[in-house]
């Protein structure tokens, strides 16, 4: 394959990656700072919000290795690699990672409950299982190309051997 056929999906995987950063840097130190002073002026909706922002941090981690992951199994398939336990083992990872931050929301899922039962939106809820259900998708998804993958490996190393 030529090496530019992916790089739509490269330059995807890069866009998917900027948002969270700029979240990351810029929107989630600014709730931190307003939390800091509603905990200083005695509120504890605070303590709630800075577990929130833990969970989210720490969510970020499989995120960005999730995207890594995504971005390596494109250079496989650029190098005619796509085939082979290499993209396997990806897939893998990704799943795991997908599953990590869909656990890691539902820990938080009792947070937005109670930030959603304080401002009386009951939607915040949703929004919050939708985090939850397109992680499981996505790990879901990963699973299911993972099997796929490994089976045509499979059949491929047997066909390589009866010829």
């Amino acid at each position: 394959m030529k090496n530019g056929s992916t790089l739509l999906l490269k330059i995807s995987v890069f866009l998917i990656g900027t948002p969270v950063l700029a979240l990351c840097i810029f929107l989630l130190p600014q709730l931190a700072v307003k939390a800091t002073e509603e905990a200083q002026k005695g509120s504890e909706l605070a303590y709630v919000i800075f577990g929130i922002l833990i969970i989210v941090y720490l969510s970020t981690v499989p995120f960005y290795f999730a995207l890594h992951q995504a971005f390596k199994l494109l250079q496989y398939i650029d190098k005619n690699k796509a085939f082979s336990e290499l993209s396997v083992r990806s897939l893998m990872k990704i799943k795991k990672c997908a599953l990590t931050i869909s656990g890691l929301y539902v820990l938080a899922l009792p947070l937005v409950y109670i930030i959603a039962e304080w401002d009386d939106a009951p939607g915040l809820v949703l929004v919050g299982m939708v985090f939850i259900g397109a992680s499981v998708v996505i790990a879901v998804f990963a699973a299911v190309l993972q099997r796929l993958l490994k089976d045509a490996i499979d059949l491929k190393s047997e066909n390589d051997l009866t010829v």
